[in-house]
């Protein structure tokens, strides 16, 4: 049983809750094992014709959990080479694996989005082949703020989703967008008042399909877009020249004093 996650299968339809209330939902270590576990889990079972992604109390994802975050500091070899070395037979490493599974199932992702959507939280929403939010929800690629780049699997979504350009200005500044912005930019792909029942009317839709034409469908559009399986490891050669380093590090540092930082 997974301590960070709720799963339920109803009508062949999974939902997968991220159920840390009381931090947003912000995504831990243990959350990001269990999200692989469930993952495998889920692909493993029979007869299962789409997923939803969701979280608990109104609201989606805060991103990467605080602790986790400032736990990481006196283990930068280590942490450097789990970026650098995805487990044997694997392309995408410890980080990258929660976000990239959900492209690996043989059937639709949804994520029903409320509240805030920020960093790892983002990333995992870009990482579903749908993404529906609520008209307050909120979203950034978050990780600007700790001195990082987001490197949980962007390389593949982002390029099927926007510009270049567009992609870079918003990985640079870590601003955040409301509902509007984000739907021009190609980053959801509606907007609803009731996200979660949205997302299950999709699904019930995509149920009535062929499993067969399904399957295919995602098989031809993660084939065809986006840059490929080379960008996982780009994310992780740049990302572990970063981390840990005096700039990433100060920037931290002033987030957590509420100060400005000072760059070597």
């Amino acid at each position: 049983m997974t301590q960070t996650l709720l799963t339920t299968i109803k009508d062949n339809i999974a939902t997968v809750t991220l159920n840390r209330p009381a931090k947003k939902n912000a995504m831990s270590f243990e959350m990001m094992a269990e999200l692989v576990e469930t993952a495998n889990t889920l692909a493993a079972t029979d007869g299962l014709r789409a997923v939803i992604l969701t979280g608990a109390d109104n609201c989606f994802c805060s991103g990467i959990d605080l602790e986790s975050l400032m736990s990481m500091a006196p283990l930068m070899d280590k942490i450097r080479g789990e970026i650098l070395n995805p487990p044997k037979g694997e392309t995408a490493n410890r980080f990258q694996a929660p976000i990239t599974i959900w492209a690996s199932l043989n059937i639709p992702v949804i994520a029903a989005l409320e509240g805030v959507v920020y960093g790892a939280g983002a990333q995992l929403a870009l990482g579903a082949d749908f993404r529906i939010a609520a008209p307050d929800t909120k979203l950034s690629i978050m990780e600007a703020k700790w001195g990082l780049i987001p490197d949980m699997g962007i390389s593949q979504s982002l390029p099927k989703l926007m510009r270049a350009d567009a992609a870079m200005e918003l990985i640079m500044t870590g601003r955040v967008l409301d509902v509007k912005e984000a739907l021009n930019l190609g980053l959801l792909t509606r907007i609803a008042d009731d996200p979660l029942n949205a997302a299950l009317a999709l699904a019930q839709n995509i149920t009535t399909k062929s499993p067969d034409a399904i399957k295919a469908s995602k098989q031809l559009v993660n084939g065809t877009w986006g840059c490929g399986k080379a960008g996982l490891r780009l994310e992780a050669e740049l990302q572990a020249a970063i981390i840990g380093q005096p700039n990433q590090m100060e920037m931290v540092m002033a987030v957590m004093g509420k100060r400005e930082p000072k760059f070597s």
